[in-house]
């Protein structure tokens, strides 16, 4: 993923991020959004961590698009979020490193 140069700089990507999908879920646009908070509500997720690995997805679709120079994926960002709480490809292979 892109290189975030401090903590502050980190800090408010992620806030960011969070918003952005907690603005998604509000207005269930996509509406893959809202219904994959509830699914992962209803298997025992707490808040943060669901809007957390939500906005993961997220910053995943930006960076391929920023990198390929790209419109936003929206298909693959829904079946990436239904697909939760499995992560997506690019998420596994970044723990690796």
């Amino acid at each position: 993923m892109t290189d975030i140069n401090t903590e502050e700089d980190q800090h408010f990507v992620d806030n960011t991020l969070i918003e952005a999908i907690q603005n998604q879920i509000d207005s269930e646009t996509p509406p893959a959004t809202k219904a994959t908070f509830n699914k992962l509500t209803l298997i025992g997720w707490e808040r943060d961590d669901i809007l957390d690995v939500m906005a993961q997805v997220l910053a995943v679709e930006i960076d391929a698009m920023l990198e390929a120079d790209r419109p936003f994926d929206s298909v693959w960002y829904e079946t990436a979020l239904r697909a939760l709480p499995t992560l997506p490809e690019q998420l596994l292979s970044s723990d690796d490193e």
